[in-house]
């Protein structure tokens, strides 16, 4: 049987198959590591993504084969280190994936490969802390510690400390902590009796916010200026009564067993308003992907994940659902100008088109120019000492491509990718985030 050179059908995936003991036999995994890495040899299409593929290309061509067989097995976990689950290159790039008979999936051998290292207790303490986003965001939220915190963030005695202490490079960006959280500025009471706006397409006219970790903690306006928006086209939102982590913090390090306690703890609160008629909406776009995509993988029999997988939308696309049955509100009073616009990687995966875009240039004189490159920042790679430059240098592009442009705003749906632009621009001009932008245009 010949083999095609590539694949021509859209792109399905498997189930995860983490519950299987062989998922964590080292052995095994190995062997699907040297086949998958022998094809991405052969091919390379990859290598001006993330820094995965040069860490293997390069110690493939410096091998005294310049074939896999002559790299160091300890190279392939720096390999997996480098792979921050973007997905970029299973969606747009491989060639091989399924169904081409080759089944070449890298994000999910990088997520097994990281999985059986947090099963073996290879995690570092510093991974462990900086990925739980639920306690951290607790404890820097308590009033006087915020203040001690954001102090800390910006001193620069502090970050040799935090250099010292948790591994975080001195010129990563940190986010700052609010001790008026989100879920303190909006009264969970709000709205639960709310009549709900007109149906639109599978939309049902009332939303409840996942304010997710950041939006609670790091950026409350963002949950603040989504409920500004959606109400001023008539459409009632709650807040979700409670709520934990997604879970892709824990995700991208391996700790499927936390992944799981979190969607425990998530699911049944969210399956509740679904069945009361609810829809759901996140304004971080990992958080989408992670009840989108991630879980209904790991969970493909779960009745009510999927119930949760069809239910919950990124903002812009819900407006935008809105907007095509001729039910969203127009009535702009400012002009936002030219607008750089970062396409978030985890927004692209979710494959529901540039709706951020569309929605903004509905906005009179204005104009969107979408940049389709990765930031490099990935949640916690981008402030890790040792991935912080690669970092850097992975988001190069992006930087470029606004300082070119000189904008008048700049714009990422990931307000972490936003930051991480801003850390490369280095002139003082902090990101505006779309919900921020459009609620600039609406004047309200």
């Amino acid at each position: 049987m010949s083999v095609r050179e590539g694949n021509l059908e859209a792109p399905t995936r498997h189930p995860l198959d983490w519950k299987n003991p062989d998922f964590y036999d080292e052995n095994l995994l190995v062997q699907e590591l040297e086949r998958v890495f022998d094809i991405c040899h052969g091919c390379r299409r990859c290598f001006s993504l993330c820094n995965a593929f040069p860490t293997l290309f390069d110690a493939i061509d410096e091998s005294s084969t310049m074939e896999l067989d002559g790299v160091d097995k300890r190279v392939f976990w720096q390999v997996v280190d480098h792979c921050y689950l973007c997905d970029m290159c299973y969606m747009t790039k491989c060639p091989y994936v399924p169904p081409h008979e080759w089944n070449v999936d890298f994000p999910h051998l990088m997520l097994r490969a990281k999985a059986v290292k947090h099963a073996q207790g290879k995690t570092r303490v510093r991974d462990r802390i900086l990925s739980s986003t639920d306690t951290v965001g607790m404890l820097a939220g308590i009033p006087v510690v915020s203040g001690v915190v954001n102090a800390v963030n910006h001193n620069k005695v502090g970050r040799r400390v935090l250099e010292e202490l948790l591994e975080v490079h001195p010129d990563a960006h940190l986010p700052e902590y609010h001790s008026d959280k989100l879920r303190s500025r909006v009264e969970i009471t709000r709205n639960q009796d709310a009549n709900a706006a007109p149906e639109a397409g599978p939309t049902r006219g009332k939303v409840a916010l996942f304010a997710t970790c950041y939006g609670n903690y790091n950026e409350p306006d963002l949950g603040e200026d989504l409920i500004a928006i959606f109400e001023h086209n008539d459409i009632p939102v709650r807040l979700v009564d409670t709520e934990r982590c997604c879970g892709m913090p824990k995700l991208e390090l391996g700790d499927l067993q936390a992944v799981e306690k979190a969607k425990e703890v998530n699911i049944p609160q969210l399956v509740s308003l679904v069945d009361k008629g609810w829809d759901i909406v996140a304004p971080v776009p990992s958080c989408v992907l992670m009840f989108k995509q991630e879980l209904p993988l790991m969970f493909p029999d779960d009745e009510d994940v999927a119930k949760v997988r069809d239910a919950i939308y990124d903002p812009f696309e819900y407006l935008m659902i809105r907007h095509k049955h001729d039910l969203l509100k127009t009535d702009f009073s400012h002009s936002l100008g030219n607008i750089s616009y970062h396409v978030a990687c985890h927004l692209r995966v979710q494959n529901i088109g540039m709706k951020t875009r569309e929605l903004l240039q509905l906005v009179p004189d204005t104009s969107v120019d979408a940049i389709e490159r990765c930031s490099g920042h990935d949640g916690t790679y981008a402030v890790k000492k040792e991935f912080h430059e690669i970092s850097m240098k992975i988001g190069k592009p992006v930087v470029n491509r606004v300082q070119k442009a000189s904008p008048d705003h700049y714009s990422s749906d990931c307000p972490m990718a936003g930051h991480q632009i801003e850390n490369g621009l280095e002139n003082g001009k902090a990101p505006d985030h779309p919900l921020k932008l459009l609620r600039m245009a609406y004047g309200i």
